[in-house]
């Protein structure tokens, strides 16, 4: 089984994990075979801790019958990968650069993948 398979195999399960290099101890995602930052091919999978904060976000416009306007974030996790999802919770142009967000597993459509909400303090 490839990396990309068994990490939507966890979040099946329920499970956000991150890959780590073995080697050089960096956190890694998109799942792959190699660490980037080392080439070392000994790669592990860790529970992640699920917080990060906005690190780039856009507006996407629709009209209302289609959906109406959504967002699209970079998320920095907090293991230091960064990966594109979308906020929940909060209106889109409510959401800005800096928000701290934990994750949370979807199922849309016989699709599991991780959206995040806004972390209120």
């Amino acid at each position: 089984m490839g990396p990309e398979e068994s990490y939507q195999r966890k979040l099946a399960a329920g499970q956000f994990e991150l890959q780590r290099c073995g080697a050089c101890h960096k956190h890694i995602f998109y799942p792959r075979f190699l660490c980037p930052h080392c080439g070392s091919s000994y790669l592990t999978w860790v529970a992640a801790s699920g917080e990060g904060t906005v690190y780039s976000t856009t507006v996407t416009r629709r009209k209302a019958e289609s959906g109406g306007d959504f967002n699209v974030a970079i998320i920095e996790l907090k293991e230091g990968p960064r990966l594109m999802s979308r906020i929940e919770g909060l209106a889109a142009d409510r959401i800005k650069i800096g928000l701290a967000v934990r994750v949370r597993i979807a199922r849309e459509h016989d699709q599991v993948f991780p959206v995040f909400d806004p972390i209120d303090d």
